[in-house]
């Protein structure tokens, strides 16, 4: 297809469909649909490179002044108007006390399992659970797309099955396999577009969405780009405005101080806030990392929902929502429950995850995620024995108040020896995962994704940068103790490699991981710095073909 902007010509190229997937790619890149993604990506592709140009000047004035981020005084009259609402969620949202997290629609086994569930909701994930790939992409979607059309046996009808919260990509991610005007979509746009032309009607029309997790949102101006799409979207595709809903996942530090506003810019279509622990906390390296101020102790002992800088985040979440009408999410319970439900292990685990939840409850949250299916009832269970109702809209939380200093406050502790052998293997393993295509990994006991990949190399390098002592035996974290140690992982994670290739990669990934945490600047995502890299690209493309290209007058592309 090729059509320039002064005749009516467009232009668009594609990759060739992943081998077995050319009747899936000939569903979902009908002409019509192929039209409409470039019209969107072509409307919104020059703002989204301004939010990104905001990232970076916003990220410059912070590291030239010195200064730390406040509650805006710009924006004072949104938070101060006590008369504005969001409008109200549909009844299939009203109730989202468990839905199922980190659930890559690629996995069609896992994906029919959550549909048959009784969770509330699925968290449809092509973020931070899933791996990228045009294979995984080009099945995701597909497998929603069948969803949605009741294509799957032995699956409730989309208006009787979990409603699925469709988490595209994050602003920071490209498709690299589609082409329009000459420069690479925004991966968001690819995902949310497909997801929209070829569902959004049908689940409105089963009062069952179109429900969005928008991911890594750092201010308002963000929020305002994505109301812009959405109004822009149900207009071209003839839906009511105001059809979509969305949960802005607040996991960025910038972002807590422009929760009010966020919601403000999205009031028609929010489906409220969602809070997480790593992904966040992840943030304050990204940000302030290279001040000392900010060193973050090791989070396998000092770092959990219960300090102040957390509690204050999810109290101020809780509260904000409430006041304005909307509904607060907790993150996922990552732990995973074995097996047996007679052993000690079992209780455990289960004990654990309730002690966890049941803070969250207890703070006013409507809903959280677990990734293990065999928790969903347990969780259902504690939300009706502590909680009231389909939702706690009701607990305003007056009693909270927040101040810059309580969502700043870094908690005291050190760095151990097994915190920091624990982030080397989760940020190898999940660079080795991404290398085999997979998103996430199990690892003692629970899942890991790209948040708890985040957080883990986060840390690796902001202890490098300040030369840290371990707390054991007073050794200074260093790009030789590092290097050693992540030697000392290789020899026990290889163990469980079962081909020389396996063994291989793992050398890769932990090469790659070396990489990244030794850099003198921080790679502000590692996924997309592994999305850029060419070891990682080439691993996904070897045995591509030439470029497909929507028309054969068009130049093939070096992809």
């Amino acid at each position: 297809m090729e059509r320039n902007n002064y005749n009516g010509r467009v232009s668009m190229e594609l990759s060739p469909p992943p081998s077995g997937l050319q009747a899936e790619c000939e569903t979902l890149f009908s002409k019509d649909s192929l039209l409409f993604l470039h019209e969107l990506i072509s409307t919104f592709d020059e703002m989204v490179d301004q939010v990104l140009r905001l990232r970076v000047s916003r990220k410059a004035h912070l590291d030239l002044s010195g200064d730390l981020p406040s509650f805006l005084q710009s924006t004072t009259h949104i938070r101060t108007d006590p008369a504005w609402r969001v409008l109200p969620v549909p009844p299939r949202l009203q109730r989202r006390h468990v839905d199922i997290g980190d659930l890559a629609p690629c996995d069609t086994q896992r994906f029919i399992k959550a549909l048959q569930s009784p969770a509330q909701g699925i968290q449809v994930d092509f973020d931070d659970g899933n791996c990228p790939t045009y294979r995984n992409q080009i099945k995701g979607i597909h497998n929603v797309f069948k969803a949605v059309h009741n294509q799957f046996p032995n699956v409730p009808h989309i208006s009787q099955a979990p409603v699925l919260m469709l988490r595209p990509r994050a602003w920071n991610m490209v498709e690299h396999n589609m082409m329009v005007e000459g420069k690479e979509a925004p991966g968001p746009l690819f995902d949310f577009g497909l997801l929209m032309f070829h569902c959004g009607k049908t689940l409105f029309e089963n009062k069952s969405g179109p429900f969005f997790y928008l991911s890594k949102v750092e201010s308002f101006m963000e929020a305002r780009l994505w109301n812009n799409i959405f109004v822009w979207t149900q207009q071209k595709l003839g839906l009511p405005q105001s059809s979509i809903k969305a949960t802005v996942l607040i996991e960025n530090v910038l972002a807590a101080f422009e929760m009010e506003e966020i919601l403000y810019e999205l009031r028609d279509h929010s489906a409220g806030l969602n809070c997480g622990i790593w992904d966040y906390s992840a943030s304050f390296v990204n940000k302030f990392g290279h001040r000392r101020a900010f060193l973050l102790p090791d989070r396998s002992k000092y770092v959990n929902m219960e300090k102040r800088f957390l509690r204050s985040y999810m109290d101020l979440l809780v509260q904000t929502c409430h006041r304005r009408g909307a509904l607060a999410t907790g993150g996922m319970a990552a732990l995973l429950l074995p097996q047996d439900p007679l052993s000690d292990s079992h209780s455990r685990v289960l004990a654990t995850v309730t002690r966890l939840k049941l803070l969250e409850i207890q703070a006013g949250v409507d809903g959280f995620m677990v990734y293990d299916l065999s928790l969903i009832e347990p969780m259902q269970k504690l939300f009706r024995l502590h909680a009231e109702g389909d939702n706690q809209l009701h607990r305003l939380r007056n009693d909270v108040t927040v101040t810059p200093d309580d969502l700043l406050s870094m908690p005291l502790g050190g760095v151990t020896l097994y915190g920091l052998k624990y982030n080397i293997a989760v940020g190898v393993l999940f660079i080795n995962a991404w290398l085999s295509g997979n998103g996430h990994f199990f690892y003692r006991g629970q899942v890991e994704d790209s948040a708890t990949a985040e957080i883990s190399r986060s840390q690796v390098w902001q202890w490098i940068r300040h030369q840290t002592q371990l707390e054991d035996d007073g050794r200074v974290v260093s790009r030789r103790l590092v290097t050693d140690l992540t030697n000392e992982v290789m020899m026990e994670l290889s163990s469980l490699c079962h081909s020389v290739r396996d063994k291989q990669m793992l050398h890769t990934a932990a090469a790659m991981f070396l990489e990244v945490v030794l850099k003198r600047d921080f790679p502000e995502f590692i996924t997309t710095y592994l999305n850029q890299d060419h070891t990682f690209l080439s691993s996904q493309t070897s045995g591509l073909e030439a470029l497909e290209v929507l028309d054969t007058h068009m130049p093939q592309s070096k992809l």
